[in-house]
């Protein structure tokens, strides 16, 4: 792991000092435990005065690049924004596309990729078959991760204790009736080895998802997911999607982990 970028670093002839350090906010961000960071351990993470990192701060806020809560400092959604703009130039996302087109079983459906975007998920790619099930998210949208299949299944990816500190202080969650609930069916999906959604995220639409292996520390969360008229989805339906998608998502992770 490389080191975290220092405010007091030499900067470059010709660059400008507050972005050098803005860009040590989000390192130091990015390389905490916790996720958190106070302002005092902002200010002496990066190595400059405190009145000078909360100005940075504030300027970052503004633009979404950081949140701030109860808990501290934490990095924004909108770097998810950035990082999906960023992801749809990288392979992952061709080959999201390639495994869709090459499937028999996705071919004809709608398939997304999608991120963790705080308590939402972020859709980074779309595939749509023939017809397209119009219903669903496209490319930039945000559904809320307790609503949605795919969001069960990158909840799914954290401990317990890290969907605890990411939902706190929200008192009303999408679709289900309480935290411990939304718990309960992460563990669901966590022993099915996939998530579902049974028509919370759209009327007569059913969503499963597969999370993808994470290549490294410094990964994005992925997963990806199908959505099927419910009409449609009996249980030899959802066995075989279910299948596949396993299969897509060891494909666009790591090779070597169990399906």
């Amino acid at each position: 792991m490389s080191p975290t970028r220092s405010g007091t670093d030499a900067v470059p002839a010709g660059a400008a000092p507050a972005v050098v350090r803005a860009t040590a906010v989000l390192d130091a961000l990015a390389a905490s435990e916790t996720g958190y960071l106070s302002l005092s351990d902002l200010a002496r993470a990066i190595g400059v005065p405190k009145s000078s990192t909360s100005a940075i701060c504030n300027a970052l806020e503004a633009g979404d690049l950081v949140r701030r809560d109860d808990l501290g400092y934490t990095l924004g959604r909108r770097l998810v924004e950035l990082g999906g703009s960023y992801l749809a130039r990288m392979e992952v996302v061709r080959e999201f596309y390639h495994l869709c087109e090459t499937s028999e079983v996705m071919a004809p459906e709608t398939v997304r990729l999608s991120a963790l975007a705080g308590i939402d998920t972020l859709c980074l790619a779309r595939y749509e078959g023939h017809p397209a099930l119009r219903l669903t998210s496209g490319i930039g949208d945000r559904f809320p991760s307790s609503a949605t299949a795919q969001g069960k299944a990158l909840l799914a990816r954290l401990d317990d204790s890290e969907i605890v500190r990411l939902y706190h202080g929200i008192d009303v969650l999408p679709r289900v009736t309480s935290l411990d609930d939304l718990l309960a069916q992460v563990r669901q999906a966590r022993r099915d080895g996939y998530a579902t959604d049974e028509q919370e995220a759209a009327e007569h639409v059913v969503g499963l998802a597969v999370a993808v292996p994470t290549r490294g520390v410094r990964s994005p969360v992925l997963a990806v997911s199908v959505t099927l008229l419910d009409a449609e989805v009996t249980p030899e339906v959802r066995a075989r999607f279910v299948r596949e998608l396993k299969l897509m998502a060891r494909a666009l992770g790591n090779p070597m982990a169990p399906a």
